[in-house]
């Protein structure tokens, strides 16, 4: 529904495309609720491993592992873009089945007999747990894409990372304490209910005017939806490759593996050399990681999404790969005096301010480039390689420590943040709008309203 004259939305109780307030708030919950277990079992758990003498080659194989379904997420975009049940909304109905099967999954890992001495059951189920995040993280990206405004995408990144790592935090914090003095069960059931009591949110709202929010109930599906509608496996797999060969999105793609290729390695090799080489207990690593993050994420939720509007997106992403360059020239040049600097907290402290600033400005750029017909299946392409880079990341862990020392290993992270800096600079953002714009008119001009030929707003 609009109003008379002003082309805008009028505010519908419950509805989430009529409601900037509501978007926020929804999108920051369902970021938090892929954060908590995360959490536990992405820093945690890796950091339990470590303080009871795990190798670093068990616990980067074991983080390599469940970082895997991350990647897999590209076979969900399509099946979320062919496949909705409208009368329900686009994308709130797989929304929904994702939180389900995180809830049931997360629960699942109480099943694991002495996780501690058991790695491929850790992995396992570690595994099917990121199996449903990633599948409720792709619903929750599609559904953004959709209904959220561009004007409004940078800062609506700020909050939804901003939150997800508030929840990856808390999950952080109070997992590692749940599991030192009540045990890893009680750990995994106290935050499972966190993310039912967050799954209530989606369950209660609405996409668009005039949809159902259960099966049973009055309304059905909203023009936009239908409108956006993908009606054949060949109209999505065409559609997606003509945004994807664009030349903005294949740099996009390059930088953003390189980059995360060295996330995934940084999250292995964090808890590792703080335990093992400063001699720091899980619960110090968790603390000052939390800590951290959560400061990050104030602070992002507050400024990043401005700092993207204000300095631009591709120039703000070229500062933050160059201030992660400060990390490991630092650590090699203070390598004397490591305990005296408490070069630890530092680490840990600008990684993760410089991280989740990056993430954010990473989600908007990606967001932007997207095509609205494909939105989930292409804003899934990118966060699919980008998480292979993270498990690829992951895996290199035993060997850059079998053949280099503490202060080598952080130059191999730089090594990579270089690469995603040099890459990042091809990339030009009005040019590829421009050829969004002609896609659309083509596909208009080619494919019948009844197929999908109406108009998609971006």
């Amino acid at each position: 529904m609009r109003e008379a004259g002003t082309g805008e939305l009028v505010a519908t109780p419950g509805v989430l495309s009529t409601s900037p307030r509501l978007r926020y708030i929804t999108f920051s919950a369902l970021y938090t609720a892929q954060g908590i277990p995360e959490g536990l079992t992405f820093f945690a758990i890796p950091a339990w491993l470590a303080l009871n003498n795990v190798s670093a080659a068990a616990i980067g194989g074991y983080l390599a592992v469940i970082v895997l379904p991350w990647s897999f997420k590209l076979f969900a975009g399509p099946l979320m873009d062919r496949w909705s049940y409208l009368p329900m909304g686009r994308r709130r109905p797989w929304v929904l089945f994702g939180q389900v099967g995180l809830v049931l999954s997360f629960l699942s890992m109480t099943l694991i007999p002495d996780p501690v001495n058991n790695i491929l059951g850790l992995s396992i189920m570690g595994f099917i747990v990121s199996f449903f995040g990633a599948f409720q993280d792709v619903a929750t990206d599609g559904m953004a894409v959709d209904i959220i405004p561009v004007e409004q995408q940078s800062h609506a990144n700020g909050l939804m990372w901003g939150a997800k790592v508030l929840g990856t935090s808390a999950s952080l914090t109070t997992g590692t304490w749940l599991i030192n003095h009540m045990g890893f069960s009680y750990a995994v059931v106290w935050l499972s209910v966190m993310v039912f009591l967050i799954m209530l949110l989606p369950l209660l709202l609405r996409e668009r005017p005039g949809e159902k929010r259960l099966p049973w109930e009055a309304g059905g599906p909203s023009p936009e939806a239908v409108a956006m509608k993908v009606e054949t496996w060949r109209e999505v797999l065409f559609t997606l490759k003509n945004a994807f060969v664009l030349r903005g999105s294949l740099v996009m793609a390059v930088a953003g593996f390189a980059f995360c290729i060295g996330i995934g390695y940084m999250d292995a090799l964090l808890p590792v050399f703080t335990i093992q080489a400063l001699g720091w207990t899980n619960d110090a690593y968790s603390n000052v990681l939390a800590g951290a993050s959560v400061a990050a994420a104030l602070a992002a939720m507050g400024v990043a999404g401005w700092l993207v509007r204000r300095v631009g997106m591709v120039r703000i992403m070229s500062v933050y790969f160059l201030l992660f360059l400060l990390i490991p020239a630092t650590v090699a040049l203070t390598q004397e005096q490591w305990l005296a600097v408490n070069i630890g907290t530092w680490t840990i402290a600008s990684y993760m301010t410089i991280y989740t600033f990056l993430m954010v400005a990473y989600l908007a750029v990606s967001m932007i480039l997207c095509w609205k017909r494909v939105a989930a299946t292409q804003f899934t392409l990118y966060m699919a390689i980008g998480n292979m880079g993270r498990a690829v990341g992951a895996s290199l862990l035993g060997p850059a420590r079998e053949r280099f020392d503490w202060a080598g290993m952080f130059f191999a992270f730089g090594a990579f943040m270089l690469l995603a800096f040099v890459v990042v600079r091809f990339l030009h953002l009005p040019a590829h709008q421009v050829s969004l714009d002609r896609l659309e008119r083509e596909h208009r001009e080619k494919v019948p309203p009844d197929l999908g030929g109406a108009r998609v707003p971006r």
